[in-house]
């Protein structure tokens, strides 16, 4: 449910009050009784002790539901719900304080979040009572109460007029369950914190020390409509300080001059803490407090990433690296021993290379940096120095030079298997496929040492064909025997290597510009010149590195100073698409929600070659235009191709590590999360279903 319907909600139950509010009244008998038999959720008054000039009293309203379905709602009910009104009748000069709430509960029902109590809860209200107070006798004291009860399916609004006469007598003792209840209460921290409200975010800095265990941290901010109930809210923490940023509600307006609320880490455990304006500190990310999707078990992370690491055998992304794979399984005929070193050589550096991506991604997060699966991809010079690699590998399979760990005419050296681990892994890994969404995410979720597992189990799935064909000799058996066609079989394989290297230059182009490819150009053709001479002196049995190195170093010298100094950040080149989407940002995805009309968002980059095949496939289509213009669908896309910390933060929220993702929004509706592989006419199916 959109924004503007919560607020709507909201709206239709505070005039519901309002007009039963006069209907609501009690009469004397049940006024003084404290009861109303026709409430769900019945209230009496009570308090903690006499009156005593000078001293504060406290009141306890305490609401018993007649059936364990009903609940009350905290200050801020959250989405939707209905705070509780107090009007009091004391005696002259007596002043009433801030009602102390317990720590209240999250119940999402359609979308909305509701902040409630469930089950016996109690009120507490602090009475001052004035120096010149007289006591004598009883005196009696009287509150009207509105407030609402609600199940799951029906709400009420509900109310009486609440009463008791309090002793002045010093020697009269209090209710005996008043201490239980004053411990539900949630302390205030005596230390004040700090926040700051950004255009989509707030965040609050809570002096929490360091001892005080989070099992399961939340945050209820008092003040309405400022943040998303039902967002994700991202914690950080170092020392006696606490960081919490939670997504601002796109429709608030006010920037408020004090913040309040309760942070809550555990079940009923909680403290209530204030803050005013200032500087918020930026802390390494600890936890992300995820609703939905709810992380599953892992063995089944383990077994979905394990999968997700098989399929990318078969996804686009791997194809620039069969060449290498082919040639390696093709070696492995030689000999038992050989290909069982080349299967473990293979798989230790898939795992590495995975177990080493995964390690310098909860690293930069540890360090408060919003990245996510692929970010290698997002470097400039990371994409650079894989161009150069391709390049080099390209012209090795051509035939240009011998590299001794690369070559196939070497026998029993597992290096170049191993180098193509490597490879694999770092190039096939950045589009997530299918099983591998779900369990990525969640290793950006999960203690460290489980999430490497996951990283580890993804880069089994990815070597495991080449090491079954190195461990049963049935599979090997069907491998064509070593001969003289791997020579040709290798020239041939530099095709498609070729072909990765100018999606790189294309790609060097889309990050960093046109003058930032053209020096990765002059500092590739250096690489290629000096490899050149090195393979006309090997072939001529002279020293040759030497010579690479002297006719090398110039040109990479060049590129030092050269790219860095061009490189100009590209605008989304995603948004030029044939559907007219709008750029993708939090607040431009709620409004196009709260239109009433359908949403397609689709999540992409230039790097990931399973996005583009999409694109091509089903999104990029007059068929899908026509579909989607019929149907009044509001087309989204968000460019992942450069670091995006709203992209990665919203990522997060969606439990995926990486792209591509894509989401349907049907109207007044919750996402619908497509495959990652796409159909022709999946998306003109759903746009016409609309209709």
């Amino acid at each position: 449910m959109s924004p503007p319907i919560r607020a709507f909600v909201a709206i239709l139950l505070l005039a519901a009050a309002a007009l039963c509010a006069p209907y609501l009244a009690t009469d004397a008998a049940r006024a003084q009784s404290g009861l109303n038999p026709s409430n769900n959720l019945e209230a009496r008054l009570v308090s903690n002790g006499p009156a005593r000039a000078g001293e504060t009293v406290t009141l306890a309203i305490v609401f018993d539901p007649v059936a364990p379905e009903w609940h009350g709602y905290w200050k801020n009910p959250g989405d939707a719900g209905l705070g509780m009104q107090l009007e009091w009748d004391l005696p002259p000069g007596w002043e009433v304080g801030e009602p102390l709430y317990p720590v209240p509960k999250r119940l999402m029902i359609a979308d909305l979040m509701n902040h409630i109590f469930e089950g016996e809860y109690a009120v507490l209200v602090p009475i001052k009572i004035p120096d010149d107070f007289m006591p004598s006798g009883s005196i009696p004291i009287s509150v009207e109460g509105q407030w609402l009860a609600c199940t799951d399916k029906i709400c009420v609004p509900e109310g009486g007029t609440l009463s008791m006469f309090l002793s002045s007598d010093p020697d009269a003792e209090g209710d005996p369950q008043f201490a239980r209840w004053q411990a539900e209460i949630a302390p205030l921290l005596d230390a004040r914190g700090s926040f700051e409200v950004a255009a989509d975010r707030v965040r609050i800095m809570i002096p929490l020390p360091a001892s005080v265990d989070l099992p399961a941290p939340h945050v209820f901010v008092a003040n309405e409509r400022l943040v998303e109930y039902s967002a994700v809210q991202t914690f950080s923490r170092e020392g006696d300080t606490l960081i919490v940023d939670i997504p601002r509600d796109q429709f608030g307006t006010d920037k408020p001059s004090t913040l309040s609320g309760i942070f809550a880490f555990g079940d009923g455990i909680g403290v209530r803490f204030e803050a005013d304006p200032g500087a918020v500190p930026v802390l390494p990310v600890k936890s992300v407090l995820m609703e939905k999707p709810d992380i599953p078990p892992l063995h089944l992370l383990l077994l979905g990433a394990l999968a997700g690491g098989l399929l990318l055998n078969i996804m686009p992304c791997v194809f620039p690296i069969l060449s290498l794979k082919a040639i390696s399984l093709a070696r492995a005929g030689e000999s038992q021993s050989q290909a069982r070193r080349e299967g473990l050589a293979y798989t230790g550096g898939v795992v590495l290379a995975c177990v080493g991506l995964g390690a310098v991604l909860l690293i930069l997060r540890a360090a408060g940096e919003n990245v996510g699966w692929a970010f290698q991809l997002q470097e400039p010079n990371v994409v650079v120095t894989l161009l150069l690699l391709a390049v080099v590998i390209t012209v090795n399979l051509a035939g240009l030079f011998e590299l001794p760990s690369l070559s196939i005419t070497r026998k029993g050296e597992p290096a170049s298997a191993f180098a193509t681990g490597l490879l694999a892994a770092f190039v096939a890994t950045p589009c997530t496929g299918p099983f591998m969404a779900v369990a990525l995410g969640a290793a950006l979720l999960l203690p460290p040492v489980q999430a490497l597992l996951l990283f580890a189990a993804l880069g089994l799935g990815l070597a495991l064909p080449f090491l079954l064909i190195g461990f049963v000799p049935a599979l090997r058996a069907m491998l064509p025997k070593p001969g003289a066609w791997m020579d040709r079989f290798r020239k041939i394989m530099a095709i498609p290597m070729g072909l990765t290297a100018l999606a790189l230059i294309w790609l060097t182009k889309q990050l960093g510009g046109e003058g930032f490819a053209l020096f990765a150009l002059v500092v590739t053709f250096g690489i290629v010149l000096a490899l050149a001479v090195v393979g006309r002196l090997q072939r001529a049995g002279k020293l040759a590195w030497p010579a690479f190195g002297l006719i090398a170093a110039p040109f990479l010298l060049f590129g030092a100073f050269a790219l860095p100094s061009s490189y100009q950040p590209q605008e989304s080149s995603a948004a030029q698409s044939l559907l007219e989407p709008e750029v993708f940002s939090p607040k431009a995805l709620a409004k196009a929600r709260a239109s009433g009309n359908p949403v397609f968002v689709w999540f992409t980059a230039d790097w990931c070659v399973t996005c583009k095949v999409n694109e091509g496939v089903a999104i990029e289509r007059e068929v899908t235009r026509a579909a989607f213009e019929e149907a009044g669908v509001v087309a989204m896309v968000g460019d992942w191709t450069q670091r995006d910390a709203q992209i990665s933060q919203f990522l997060t929220e969606q439990g995926v590590a990486g792209v591509p993702l894509y989401l349907w929004y049907e109207p007044n509706a919750d996402a619908e999360t497509l495959p990652q592989v796409l159909t022709a006419d999946m998306l003109v199916e759903r746009a016409q279903r609309t209709r």
